[in-house]
């Protein structure tokens, strides 16, 4: 895989199950190098198999029909059935456009526009009826983000800022514009489509409405989100941003308001105590299915909390029952409640994403195995369909079932044709004894390449088994590429990701380094006397922290790194809280695990990659390191891309994604050269 290979990658959404189980709707997303844009469609994939299959992470779809793409919009996106699987509703954003809900009817025919919002849509339910459809989308303040025709951003009135958090990566202020919840009925697809009335000789005529008009329900000016319909349609759950405190780290509220004609107000709020919540859903007998952090009595801990499994079962009990452990099971994904009990939800662990099954009484069933990353889970007449990947696929489809999974799809054929590496796992056991978690890329053929350690982000992340384009591509340029799960990664339980709580750059520096000795010794295609290091986010913390205390390094890439705890706070959307549980508050705390306070160290040519309009970690990490360097005589260059923010590398525009490797493999030739 190459640069210029990023528009083969497909990523597939949920799939929307039909409720008779025999197929799904899933949207297929690809960068478009030529659109400079991120374009896809609705594809229809049966499901039903007609002979038996392997199961777990096999490439190949057979077996089924083949699946055929459902809509030709240039971006269709987050497809959901009505109840009575009559409708497709979908959100669809047209060539620099906010995307809007649509409705298509399955038997055939156009879709219907059902939102014409002036930020657009984010997210969206159906009633239970069927009739109505919840959405979420932002409200803008009037004259602000183009609500008044004329007025442009630089025009715009002062932002008077009280809370502690006014911005986002990917987003920017959103107090002005805070994200609400609305009904709307769901139009007549069979109904005459709207036609405009002309003028007559007594003057204009007044244009029609061409979408229904929707009623908000939310009151409180903040951002709301998690909307779960009550099994009779008389109410929704929707999940509320609290104000934060000193340090404390943002979490919403559980909300539940009421449908009725005439019904306003803030709802009544469902007590959770000290839990965040992330994620609701409802089961059939009206239990509440809620997946939340808990951060503590003083709303400050979460340093490598996991998200746990809790049900409220009545309203008036206000105590909510803990069904999963959270010391050991790292849970994700919005809970998919089953009709006899129980809800589906997906377990993270060592680098892989299965599909659990939790019961009401807490047991907890896995269903999948292998080297697989299960993204998201459908669920429809009995079916069990999900959206994964592994070694070899980037996104597909797959039916669950006999502990495995089933492939429907097989959209990444395209990508394995241009040459795809498949990692070697390995496990090193580090100077302390612990046990390092990683894999092992070598390119193809003889003799001993040149060997990159590449460092994650988070840092409570992980890597994981699936196709990974960075490596690919670093691999068929000819390097080695070494990458692991050091002591504060996610997957393998909180006592593991706790351990660098206010310790960065102790545990974890070792990790990486015994890893990629380890790696060296074990293979001996990998060249220990010519290696590079690079990393982004966290990774770029811990890569320029390795650099000013290791020099064996040839060259190093720094990519959106949090480089300077010290100018974090207050500049970062996650500055009031981040810094101070990670690295803590006391200056000498802070200096000590501050890569900027040891930047006069560095002696190995360094890249400093940045986005202009990353919030999460702000430029000016990027140019005070930058600068340090520079002024120290350190080989170094600061590269900043216009437009983007802290995700440019996983969803920046194609060619700028384009750029940015051809940007890094120049670095390596460079400094690092393969011959």
């Amino acid at each position: 895989m190459q640069a210029a290979d990023l528009p083969l990658i497909r990523t597939v959404s949920r799939p929307a199950v039909h409720p008779d189980g025999t197929w799904a709707v899933v949207a297929v997303t690809r960068p478009d190098l030529e659109a400079d844009a991120v374009v896809g469609q609705l594809w229809r994939v049966p499901l039903v198999s007609t002979s038996s299959t392997g199961a777990t992470g096999a490439t190949g779809a057979t077996g089924t029909a083949a699946p055929r793409r459902l809509t030709r919009g240039f971006r269709d996106t987050e497809p959901r059935f009505s109840p009575d699987g009559a409708l497709v509703a979908f959100l669809r954003a047209q060539p620099q456009g906010a995307p809007q809900v649509w409705v298509l009817p399955v038997a055939g025919g156009e879709a219907v526009q059902v939102t014409d919002r002036t930020l657009g849509v984010s997210g969206f339910r159906w009633s239970p009826d069927g009739k109505r459809l919840a959405f979420l989308s932002r409200e803008p303040e009037p004259g602000r983000y183009g609500s008044v025709e004329g007025i442009a951003p630089g025009a715009e009135g002062p932002r008077r800022i009280t809370e502690w958090s006014w911005t986002r990566n990917g987003l920017g202020y959103h107090r002005d514009r805070p994200q609400h919840v609305y009904l709307v009925d769901v139009p007549d697809v069979d109904a005459e489509p709207v036609v405009q009335p002309v003028a007559t000789p007594q003057g204009p005529a007044e244009p029609r409405p061409v979408v229904p008009e929707p009623r908000r329900v939310t009151t409180d000016d903040v951002d709301h989100s998690g909307i779960a319909f009550t099994p009779d349609g008389r109410s929704i759950a929707v999940l509320a941003e609290r104000e934060q405190g000193a340090g404390q780290v943002g979490r919403n509220v559980l909300r539940m308001l009421p449908l009725g004609a005439g019904a306003a107000g803030g709802g009544s709020e469902v007590e959770l105590g000290t839990l965040g919540p992330q994620a609701v859903a409802f089961g059939p007998g009206g239990e509440l299915y809620v997946l939340a952090q808990d951060h503590g009595p003083e709303g400050k801990d979460f340093v490598a909390r996991n998200a746990a499994l809790y049900v409220v079962s009545a309203w008036a009990d206000p105590e909510p029952r803990r069904l999963t452990d959270p010391e050991t099971q790292e849970l994700g994904h919005e809970p998919v409640p089953l009709a006899d009990g129980g809800v589906l939800l997906v377990l993270a662990t060592r680098g892989t994403q299965q599909v659990v099954r939790v019961a009401d009484d807490g047991a907890t069933t896995l269903l999948t195995g292998g080297d697989v990353l299960v993204s998201d889970i459908g669920v429809g007449g009995g079916t069990i369909a999900v959206a994964y990947g592994d070694a070899g696929t980037y996104g597909e489809v797959g039916v669950v079932a006999d502990g495995g999974i089933h492939p429907r799809t097989d959209f990444s054929a395209p990508l394995r044709a241009t040459g795809v590496v498949t990692p070697t796992e390995l496990t090193v056991t580090g100077r302390d004894g612990y046990p390092v978690h990683g894999w092992v890329a070598v390119p193809e053929g003889t003799g001993t390449h040149p060997t990159l350690l590449m460092i994650h982000g988070g840092p409570y992340a992980s890597y994981d088994v699936r196709l990974f384009d960075e490596t690919q591509v670093l691999v068929d340029a000819g390097y080695a590429v070494v990458y692991c799960n050091p002591r504060g990664s996610a997957g393998y339980g909180q006592a593991h990701g706790r351990t660098i709580r206010q310790a960065m750059g102790t545990v974890d520096l070792h990790d990486v380094l015994d890893f990629l000795d380890g790696a060296v010794a074990a293979d001996g295609r990998l060249d220990g006397s010519r290696v590079g290091v690079l990393g982004g986010s966290y990774g770029g913390y811990l890569t320029a922290w390795t650099v000013a205390h290791d020099h064996r390094f040839a060259g190093a890439v720094v990519e959106r790194g949090f480089l300077d705890p010290e100018l974090f706070f207050g500049t970062s959307d996650i500055g009031s809280f981040f810094g101070l549980e990670y690295v803590g508050e006391k200056p000498e705390q802070v200096a000590a695990q501050s890569p900027q306070a040891v930047a006069g160290q560095v002696t190995t040519p360094t890249l400093v990659l940045h986005s202009e309009l990353d919030l999460r970690c702000p430029l000016s990490q990027a140019e005070r390191y930058y600068s340090t360097l520079k002024g120290n005589g350190v080989e170094t260059e600061l590269v900043v891309f216009p437009g983007e923010n802290h995700e440019l590398s996983r969803s920046g525009r194609p060619r700028h994604r384009q750029q940015r490797f051809e940007i890094i493999l120049d670095w390596w030739r460079r400094y690092l050269p393969v011959a």
